[in-house]
């Protein structure tokens, strides 16, 4: 049995880890820099922030590949690596983590809309195959399909997972509360929906990212476990509201703060809970703590 799965099915309640992007960029990262770069210019950084949220307590942990198909890569001049970076990401991730933790697969948006034709559904595809195969060779052992806003551009993910690798995989999208107070994605689609939609799809675990702190993550949850109690839930927020400071973006929900709404999570019955963007390792320990409080 997959790690992941086996994982999944003996604790109630798996900690996965919190922000890449912020921690990468308090290190050094500078603005417009590609992060997936650094897996082969700056491995002891990006190992760094692995282990950080290992040492922590996480049970998994992302590698530095959010943005880490051919598609995004060509931006920056690495698509003719791809396969690379990706099996160094998960190398790094799995170093860290060690041989018992869980390696969770970054695989984030391409950045283009299939409606407006930017990219057809073939090469969305072919980004997305051979983004997992890189993943799975460097030793994941979830593909961590994430930040998403468009049910279709998802469905093309877990099925370039599927078609590619053995990994089990994990749909998470991002949502915008409308001025009616409902939660919605950038294309309109509703926590429902995206639920519905990735179970038929084959999706292992469905889930919430990134958008909101974690208050605003409870309604969305909530929408998500009454649609499908028996669909696994992901649940990773920001450290807040980001607001701009000078030149740098600010995310200042305390670790206390954070983990003052786990309880309603866990009540909830969501299975895997970490950090989105501004989320630090002090996040995590603050969410883990709660967790063991919860479970006494």
């Amino acid at each position: 049995m997959n790690k992941f799965i086996e994982q999944l099915k003996k604790k109630s309640v798996l900690l996965s880890d919190g922000a890449w992007g912020t921690m990468l960029q308090a290190k050094g990262l500078g603005a417009g820099e590609c992060p997936e770069r650094w897996n082969l210019t700056h491995r002891d950084i990006v190992f760094s922030v692995a282990k950080g949220y290992a040492e922590a307590g996480s049970d998994m942990v992302e590698t530095n590949s959010f943005g880490g198909s051919r598609i995004k890569l060509k931006e920056c001049g690495l698509d003719d690596r791809t396969f690379e970076v990706n099996r160094i990401a998960a190398e790094i991730s799995r170093e860290a983590i060690g041989d018992e933790g869980i390696v969770m697969g970054s695989m984030g948006p391409t950045g283009k809309i299939l409606m407006m034709g930017e990219v057809t559904p073939e090469e969305m595809y072919e980004a997305f195959a051979e983004q997992a195969r890189g993943l799975e060779a460097g030793g994941a052992d979830v593909a961590m399909i994430e930040t998403m806003m468009d049910i279709e551009e998802a469905k093309i993910a877990l099925k370039a997972v599927r078609e590619n690798t053995s990994l089990p995989a994990i749909c998470s999208f991002t949502f915008d509360r409308t001025g009616m107070g409902e939660y919605r994605t950038m294309m309109g689609h509703a926590p429902a929906d995206v639920v519905r939609a990735m179970k038929e799809a084959g999706a292992d675990m469905v889930g919430a990212n990134c958008g909101h702190g974690i208050e605003q993550m409870v309604p969305i949850a909530r929408e998500m476990k009454e649609t499908d109690p028996e669909m696994p839930l992901l649940i990773q927020a920001n450290a807040g509201e980001p607001h701009i400071h000078g030149d740098t973006t600010v995310f200042d929900e305390s670790p206390e703060v954070t983990g003052s709404f786990v309880p309603q999570l866990l009540d909830l019955g969501v299975e895997v809970i970490g950090g989105c963007c501004g989320t630090t390792p002090d996040h995590i320990r603050e969410i883990k703590r709660q967790i063991e409080a919860f479970n006494k």
